[in-house]
């Protein structure tokens, strides 16, 4: 490929909405380009790194044994609703309705129709199967944001593992999980796998594979002494134990007035510091309104409410809702003497004494609060969010929590979608059970955006060679030089014939701009063929990454290249 034919729309500025580095970049060097909202064309430059992204995925996959499908798009809603998911996908579920007024959806994921179609197994000898799909998917963000990283249309890899039982279900599980740290690997990304909520998926247990970058939207809890890790959605910590003492015989009323916040009452005269207060909040969980409690310097996780209570639909109580429950507004809540409102308690409070709470007055609270005497508690549950510092559940040090991508989510199904869908197997013994299913995704432009994140600098991207659109572009300062054009064309052409994904920059520009949009671009390798060189017989070498450059002899410029480009494909 030439850059003179080649369509490389670089921009000297930053697209004026730029709010990641990666959207920056991508956009910069000519990558993509928004459509609307949400919504990105991948140009020549974004589809090679893509497709290479791709290829490695597809390698790792077929080395544990998957096979490819290419599944619909389009999803007909009658089996979103025999699984429950309809409903439960909520408004980031594309749906439309065809002329005949039937209820479609575009596909947000697989699990239903892999699962129909593992409908078609009958024995326990046609067990295990790891099936799997590169297709696009659609989901519509209240807010996309971030380029490609947060989107409304985009590609996934998600596979599924079928499987006659629980064991066999850790056994794919373990060997997706390792190919995941591979495709990761070879894709220049260093990944963390953390503990992390199935949220609407289901199941008994998943795993995300994070990078590390402040474009993230995830929040991961870690520990740099045992290696913990989990997403603050499913992250534990140990708490210092607190001596309460005994108490107050009962509650006891004192005026509060004005106080609306727990730092309020902390700062207040005859009040209490934040961990012996009692935060209430109200929500409301599939139309029932209940009360959350933590203790008043927690913040509660609202995923973890949700996991704890398989809730479908929550939300925080608008304050007409908190007034009709408890009489009082936010500020004077309280559970003593709640009586019919289900009480949902975290961890922490469970056998806390002489605590402070609202009275459900306004501007009255309670002194001397017993949480097992006073209040009755429907179900203790982890229900707060990690903070850092705080001591790991594992080892004691303290945990860090830092902004990260996921690029990848494992999840062990169970039979949930296999139960709902009729996909079931005799087993040995005659019996008919459902399959035992396992789901794994991997978002492609999600991990082209990542590695960007990952690796860059203030001139531009710097591609690992795996990725890269290219891995050597041929730089031709003067292409009007007769003899300096044939040296280049020269250098692709033996490029080219060793496999190496090489581009001639023809065009007819000053060096300088040249290699400017050569590291903006990202290209790896950098070979550098001038007038004044080749007097000498010579061509320079650059390498992206550290900008070091070194000449090389003309007559083994090409052999070189191709044994460095080599030796990191490895």
């Amino acid at each position: 490929m030439r850059w003179q034919q080649a369509f490389i729309p670089t921009l000297r500025d930053d697209p004026a909405d730029a709010e990641a580095v990666s959207h920056r970049l991508l956009v910069r060097a000519g990558f993509v380009r928004q459509l609307m909202a949400g919504v990105y064309s991948l140009l020549p430059l974004g589809l090679r790194v893509t497709r290479k992204v791709t290829s490695i995925v597809r390698e790792e996959m077929d080395r544990i044994g998957a096979q490819e499908f290419r599944l619909p798009a389009l999803h007909p809603g009658e089996i979103w609703k025999q699984s429950g998911r309809w409903e439960l996908m909520g408004p980031e579920m594309f749906r439309i309705k065809d002329r005949r007024d039937t209820d479609l959806c575009l596909g947000m994921t697989a699990e239903e129709i892999f699962a129909t179609i593992a409908g078609e197994l009958r024995s326990y000898r046609d067990l295990p199967q790891i099936w799997y799909q590169i297709q696009t998917k659609f989901r519509d963000e209240a807010r996309p944001k971030s380029g490609v990283l947060r989107v409304r249309e985009f590609t996934m890899k998600d596979s599924y593992s079928l499987d006659l039982d629980r064991a066999g279900l850790d056994v794919s599980f373990q060997r997706h999980f390792e190919a995941y740290r591979r495709i990761f690997e070879r894709c220049g990304l260093s990944t963390v796998a953390v503990e992390a909520s199935s949220g609407s998926m289901g199941g008994s247990e998943s795993v995300e594979f994070m990078v590390a970058s402040e474009a993230g939207e995830d929040h991961i809890v870690s520990c740099g002494a045992c290696g913990y890790a989990a997403n603050v959605e499913k992250a534990t910590s140990a708490l210092p134990a607190l001596d309460d003492g005994a108490g107050t015989a009962a509650p006891e009323r004192f005026a509060t007035p004005g106080l609306r916040t727990i730092d309020d009452l902390a700062a207040f005269a005859g009040g209490a510091p934040a961990e012996r207060q009692i935060k209430t909040l109200v929500y409301v969980l599939d139309g029932e309104v209940l009360l959350v409690l933590l203790r008043g310097d927690h913040a509660l996780g609202e995923q973890k409410l949700r996991d704890a209570t398989g809730a479908h639909e929550l939300r925080p109580a608008n304050p007409g809702e908190i007034r009709a429950a408890l009489g009082a507004s936010a500020g004077s809540l309280g559970a003593v003497g709640a009586h019919g409102l289900r009480v949902l308690a975290d961890a922490a409070l469970e056998g806390r004494r002489d605590m402070v709470t609202g009275a459900n007055e306004d501007d009255v609270h309670l002194r001397g609060v017993d949480v097992a005497r006073d209040i009755e508690v429907s179900g203790w549950h982890d229900l707060r969010e990690v903070q850092a510092g705080e001591a790991c559940p594992l080892c004691g040090a303290a945990l860090a929590v830092g902004k990260a991508i996921e690029v990848g989510h494992i999840f062990k199904l169970g039979t949930r979608y296999s139960e709902a869908l009729g996909a079931r197997v005799l087993d040995e013994a005659g019996q008919s059970v459902p399959i035992v299913m396992g789901s794994y995704g991997i978002g492609i432009e999600r991990t082209m955006a990542a590695i960007v994140e990952h690796s860059h600098d203030e001139a531009g991207i710097i591609w690992p060679v795996g990725v890269a659109p290219y891995e050597v572009v041929v730089t031709v300062v003067n292409p009007k030089d007769v003899a300096t054009a044939e040296a280049g064309a020269q250098i692709c052409e033996a490029l080219l014939a060793a496999g190496i994904d090489v581009i001639l920059d023809d065009r007819d520009e000053r060096p300088g701009v040249k290699f400017k949009d050569a590291d903006l671009v990202g290209i790896p390798y950098r070979v550098t063929v001038g007038p004044k060189g080749l007097a000498k017989k010579q061509v320079d070498l650059t390498r992206r990454r550290d900008g070091r450059t070194e000449s090389l002899d003309l007559t083994r410029a090409a052999g070189l290249v191709i044994e460095a480009i080599l030796e990191e494909r490895r």
